[in-house]
């Protein structure tokens, strides 16, 4: 099954990350967002928005919301195989995130290997968001991957 978006209030999306609603209305107007109208509300892709925060101010994953939300995970330790169980994430796509360095490694223990488990938490949150094999998740900063929309306004 498809995920479908997630369209938040605008002014909500400004104060989340950081950027000026006048701004924002510019980048729907543009077809940089999608956006549409929800009981009188305006409501925006959380999605793009997040993407134009990104390239316009420069973040890094340690910057998101989505990010921030696990610091209380910041200094906690956690094993490979116990870390793919905990979250329900493939070992091969764990894997893939630790080769590419969007989780880190903290150390190694023989053949144990120990990561940061608020990247690991970052990351299945972000995998359980867009579900689909075959999909990018994170770009080379791990970064979540955006897309590129083809439409600038969503009917709801």
């Amino acid at each position: 099954m498809a995920t479908l978006p997630v369209f938040i209030p605008l002014s909500e999306a400004a104060r989340k990350y950081g950027l000026e609603e006048a701004h924002l209305r510019q980048l729907i107007e543009k077809g940089k967002i999608r956006a549409g109208v929800v009981a009188g509300e305006m409501v925006v892709s959380e999605e793009e928005v997040r993407g134009e925060a990104i390239q316009e101010k420069g973040l890094r994953k340690e910057d998101l919301p989505e990010y921030q939300q696990y610091s209380h995970l910041e200094s906690i330790e956690i094993e490979f195989g116990e870390a793919a169980r905990k979250y329900r994430i493939p070992p091969a796509t764990l894997h893939g995130w630790v080769t590419r360095k969007i989780v880190k490694i903290i150390r190694r223990q023989g053949k144990k290997v120990v990561l940061k488990e608020q990247d690991v938490a970052y990351c299945a949150k972000i995998y359980e968001m867009r579900k689909g094999q075959g999909k990018w998740l994170f770009d080379k900063d791990g970064l979540p991957y955006k897309y590129k929309s083809k439409s600038n306004s969503l009917a709801l």
